[in-house]
């Protein structure tokens, strides 16, 4: 990668807009988000073929992204380090998904594969305590979001519809339901950046 000392205007305006979200100014962080939310949804889109798990991971990944905002340094421009960690994180996502069970074909090397995630992925009882502790506090996090957000969230994710689904129950447009569920998505990030950060 090459290391350049001038940067374009659109990466001088991202290193401004970086200074000003290191001091917490939440426009900095939107403004942030905005520019680059459709081209790293898009890339991750291409990378895992899921809509919905893209749009996870491009949360995931501003998530990311904005929790380790002190360790950047603009020796590179901020949209070459914010995507490095999307796919990073992608790749992660993809290698954990082909290591799950799921992903078994009946070869001996998968039955060997599955015994071992099997083994892994059974919690011990503090394992099971700790799990019920995340549950309990990101229910308190999403009652803190407003009530439409709410709902949508957990339309989608607790009860597991479908957009169509969701559409239908709230009457309202899927192109309504997608963008105020990725609004959501995104307020909640936003409180859980904050509990983080406490």
């Amino acid at each position: 990668m090459e290391v350049t000392n001038v940067f374009s205007d659109n990466a001088a305006a991202d290193l401004a807009l970086v200074e000003e979200a290191r001091k917490g100014n939440e426009k900095a962080f939107a403004g942030l988000m905005n520019r680059y939310r459709d081209s790293i949804f898009f890339m991750l889109l291409k990378m895992v073929n899921n809509q919905s798990d893209a749009e996870d991971l491009t949360i995931e990944a501003f998530g990311k992204a904005f929790r380790a905002l002190d360790s950047y340094t603009p020796k590179f421009a901020f949209s070459t380090w914010l995507f490095r960690i999307a796919t990073n994180n992608c790749v992660d996502f993809i290698r954990k998904k082909q290591m799950s069970p799921l992903a078994f074909d009946g070869t001996q090397d998968n039955i060997d594969n599955v015994t071992i995630n099997i083994q892994s992925d059974l919690p011990d009882p503090e394992e099971s305590l700790i799990n019920h502790q995340k549950i309990a506090a990101l229910k308190d996090i999403i009652n803190q979001l407003k009530p439409r957000y709410r709902e949508l969230i957990q339309l989608r994710y607790y009860k597991e519809y479908s957009y169509e689904e969701i559409s239908a129950e709230m009457k309202i447009p899927i192109g309504t339901v997608k963008a105020e569920l990725y609004r959501a998505k995104t307020l909640l990030y936003n409180i859980l950046i904050k509990t983080d950060n406490r």
